[in-house]
């Protein structure tokens, strides 16, 4: 195999038969040879200077040959070349470059990846300068538009990216840019090729470039860390804030370096500095990682956080904690507010805690650090926070009451993650507390409140006995004093402390009722504008909490005559009645047949402000004020409120107006806040008077239908779930009425059963399930035709829902659509029972007996063990249950 001159390299016959041969025995599996003596031939030939070259040949040329032959050459040639490329004639080198280039574009992938694997082994040894052509040929097929050609230059790129990425970074002689600039552009393009295997090479490339990047960046940043530039600093820190938060698996091996210093620089002398600084620490408790990385850090990390709790020389709260309630507010002072639309359904929404400072800083930042570390790490931090506290606590005389309020709202802070350290000192905290709720700094007494507030779910607990009530007691006497007090903020801050006393105590506040009412009415009618928001909101909580309890002469006497003033005050355009509706809204459910003195002006109203929205909205002008949809919302909740409480006996009210056109308007309304509150008020107008809403029940109808058949279904998750409810609500009203569209809702609500996990929405789900019912119910010839598509998924979400009247409802449904199609059920048997099994217990007889029916028939039509058979496959738990059917 003697070559001749290198230049005119050409492969002997002999030769290349006899490589190709050792190379066949080498891969087939059934070939007798002795692997181990092909392998001493090839090692033999691996002698001779240009055997090499006979393998680019052959995975180049050798067409003739399988693509296995060809992939084993090549496969050959990598391995050898790492050994031998340095030290091979460089004719030899230039003939097997000159042999890959073509083969990018090659017909058959494995070998455009094998010769990929190559190139990137070639690159690594000599380099990109010592393959000049190679950067032309890879942008030449990535520019081709020919896939073979694209996906064979992006697979040899994407080796070399994973291999040796620094060697497209850095500068060649004779390129303008480096390499990488020439090629990422192109990368990103291929984002949006239609080829998968285009997207993956060229994501996994670029992907690559990131990990560089930030090892120069995080090198770069740690370089900058010192920097005397303040505002180089902030961004050093915002930087480590901004990697925690996106990828802490990259800054996990530098997290000691990375806290030793955010710890530093948490007490910096500037202030935006250290903020953001102090941003880290939540940053790190919420990108959940290990929380022993920072335990060491904890007695030197926690005094900074409390020194930086101090209210600041130059913070704007101090001004504003000046301010007497005999100042009005300036419209800037008023907050927007948002309400939430009526939500029929069993997922709550959360309201955070109110803002305890205006305007984030340092201060709260640092507050929020502390909440969330004590959540993570829970009572371990109190023996490093505790003596700090109590030191502070202790400092006496003016000057010190800032690190005094910092102490409190230290205390406040981690009531929540360490209250199992804190509950058997609880008494002694809420004695310490009482009197700073008198104290004379107005900030005291405010943060003093919230921390009170804080605490109060454990006070209430702690109220069944002679002690623990007088704890109660005094907390609450000595909120209501600070509700009438002469500051703003003290005011603000007791109100709403006292909104979340009431939500814990619940009925545990009757006793103090008048006394109650008496602060809470004294407030309003001394408040301001901004801080009447929030009496609004203590007395809408009180009603929520105390229900009918507040339906007594004495009590209404002193609550509902300045409320009344002020709804006749104010102006069907005025912002200020949005929170007055809210309120009469809890007003409403809590009295009952009780407000039923305060109806008809309030429901005329409601029903004015939404015929003048509606004009608004259509002619501004001529209403001669701007659309807002808060008005609608607040007031079909508030008509929901009235016609939940007074049920019947606002028949003659919805008769004669013309809520049920105005409902329709609203049902159709572009904004879904509007529809969400028309659907929750039309399920509750079908339960008491579907006669009303007959005239335009087929629009009503269609219309919420379409609210289940929405590309955007996640977007108005809320529209459909209360849409769903109120069809349920109209099926068992109008019965065979609904048959007209009883298909076309049928094919909304399955998807939603089938798809339950990704749409990840207990509500909705648990409605379809029941409106199915409900339907299944009143058209059951209609369903039932259809059911083995659906009865696997609906038993399923039937299984979840808790005993009530809309669960018999749903399975009255299942027994109607069974007994015309007992087979339908079949496959789902199984299934089936569990979700009989989910009842604690079916209270009405009728039902009961038709369940047992439904079982008993199963029984007798599956003979021969097929039902011993079916119930082995029941867990014994549902067996046991199932036995109070007689089966």
């Amino acid at each position: 195999m003697e070559a001749p001159a290198p230049a005119a390299w050409q492969p002997q016959e002999e030769g290349f038969k006899e490589i190709c041969g050792l190379l066949e025995h080498q891969i087939s599996p059934t070939s007798t040879t002795d692997k181990f003596q092909i392998w001493q031939q090839l090692q033999h030939f691996s002698q001779f200077p240009d055997f090499n070259n006979y393998l680019a040949f052959i995975l180049s040329r050798a067409e003739g040959k399988s693509v296995e032959i060809r992939q084993a050459a090549g496969l050959l040639l990598k391995n050898n070349l790492r050994n031998a490329y340095k030290t091979m004639m460089p004719a030899y080198q230039q003939y097997i470059k000159s042999e890959l280039l073509p083969c990018l574009g090659a017909a058959d992938r494995h070998i455009r990846s094998t010769v990929g694997t190559i190139i990137s082994v070639v690159v690594q040894l000599g380099g990109i300068l010592g393959w000049p052509e190679l950067l032309q040929a890879l942008i030449t097929c990535l520019d081709s538009n020919d896939l073979n050609h694209m996906e064979g230059a992006m697979d040899a790129l994407s080796k070399i990216c994973e291999d040796i990425p620094q060697v497209l970074d850095s500068d060649v002689p004779g390129l303008p840019d480096r390499p990488i600039k020439i090629i990422l552009p192109r990368l990103y393009q291929f984002f949006q090729s239609p080829h998968t295997s285009l997207k993956k090479l060229a994501l996994g490339s670029v992907n690559q470039y990131i990990m560089l990047m930030l090892n120069q960046y995080l090198q770069g940043l740690f370089a900058l860390a010192n920097d005397q530039a303040a505002e180089v600093r902030k961004l050093v820190c915002s930087a480590f804030v901004q990697l925690i938060e996106v990828r802490p698996s990259f800054l996990e091996p530098h997290l000691r370096d990375v806290v030793e210093y955010i710890l530093q620089v948490n007490k910096d002398g500037d202030d935006e500095v250290a903020l953001e600084a102090c941003e880290f620490w939540s940053a790190y408790c919420d990108a959940q990682l290990p929380p022993e990385n920072l335990r060491e850090f904890l007695p030197r990390l926690i005094p900074v956080l409390l020194s930086n709790m101090a209210y600041a020389d130059d913070d704007e709260s101090l001004a504003e904690a000046e301010e007497d309630e005999s100042l009005p507010d300036r419209d800037q002072d008023l907050k927007p507010r948002f309400h939430t639309s009526r939500f029929h359904g069993s997922d709550s929404v959360e309201d955070d805690d109110d803002d305890i400072v205006n305007a984030w800083n340092l201060r709260k930042c640092s507050a929020a650090a502390l909440d969330i570390l004590s959540n993570v790490f829970g009572d371990e931090i109190l023996p490093t926070l505790m003596p700090v506290v109590e030191a502070k606590l202790a400092a006496s005389g003016d000057e010190s009451w800032k690190d005094r309020e910092a102490a409190v709202l230290a205390l406040g802070a981690v009531a929540e993650g360490c209250i199992d350290g804190l509950y058997p000192h609880l008494s002694q905290m809420v004695e310490f507390l009482i009197p700073l709720l008198d104290d004379k700094f107005p900030l005291i007494r405010s943060i003093s409140c919230w921390t009170v507030s804080r605490f109060s779910k454990y006070i209430v607990q702690e109220s069944g006995h002679h002690k623990g009530y007088e704890h109660f007691d005094k907390v609450l006497m000595g909120l209501l004093r600070r509700i009438l007090d002469t500051n703003k903020r003290v005011q603000e801050a007791a109100c709403s402390a006292f909104a979340t006393l009431e939500e814990e105590a619940a009925e545990d506040l009757a006793p103090r009722l008048e006394i109650i009412l008496q602060h809470l009415m004294c407030a309003f009618g001394k408040y301001q504008r901004r801080n009447l928001r929030i009496v609004y909101d203590a007395i809408g909580t009180l009603a929520d909490a105390v229900g009918a309890e507040l339906n007594k002469p004495a009590y209404l006497e002193i609550l509902m005559p300045p409320l009344i003033a002020k709804w006749q005050q104010l102006s069907n355009s005025d912002k200020d009645i949005f929170p007055l509706l809210e309120c009469f809204t809890s007003i409403a459910q809590a009295l009952g047949t009780g407000f039923s003195q305060f109806a008809e002006p309030v429901f005329q109203r409601c029903i004015a402000i939404i015929q003048s929205q509606q004009l608004a909205k259509a002619d501004p002008v001529t209403a001669g004020f701007l659309y807002d949809k808060e008005f609608i919302v607040c007031s079909l909740d508030l008509l929901s409120g009235i016609v939940e409480s007074l049920g019947g006996g606002i028949e003659s009210l919805v008769s004669q107006s013309n809520l049920r056109d105005l409902l329709l308007q609203c049902c159709m309304d572009d904004v879904s806040d509007v529809r969400q509150s028309a659907f929750a008020l039309l399920g509750d107008l079908a339960r008491l008077f579907a006669a009303h809403l007959r005239p335009r029940l087929p629009e009503f109808l269609d219309v919420a239908a379409k609210q289940l058949n929405t590309p955007k279904l996640k977007e108005t998750i809320s529209v459909a779930n209360n849409a769903c409810w109120a069809i349920g609500e109209l099926a068992v009203k109008v019965h065979q009425e609904i048959s007209p569209i009883a298909m076309t809702v049928m094919s909304c609500l399955v998807p939603i059963l089938q798809h339950s996990e990704e749409l990840n929405n207990k509500s909705l789900v648990e409605n379809s399930a029941i409106t199915l019912g409900r339907l299944a119910w009143v058209c059951p010839e209609i369903l039932s035709p259809h059911m083995e598509h659906f009865m696997q998924s609906w038993c399923i979400a039937l299984s979840m829902i808790h005993d009530d009247i809309e669960k018999e409802d749903a399975f009255r449904g299942l027994c109607a659509m069974v007994r015309k199609n007992p087979s339908g059920a079949l496959s789902s048997l199984v299934f089936m029972c569990k979700a009989i099994a989910s009842w604690h217990e079916i209270r009405n007889e009728e039902l009961h007996n038709e369940v047992c029916q439904v079982l008993h028939g199963y029984k007798q039509m599956l003979r021969n063990g097929a039902w011993d058979q079916y119930m082995s496959a029941l867990e014994p738990p549902v067996k046991e249950k199932l036995l109070k059917y007689q089966v």
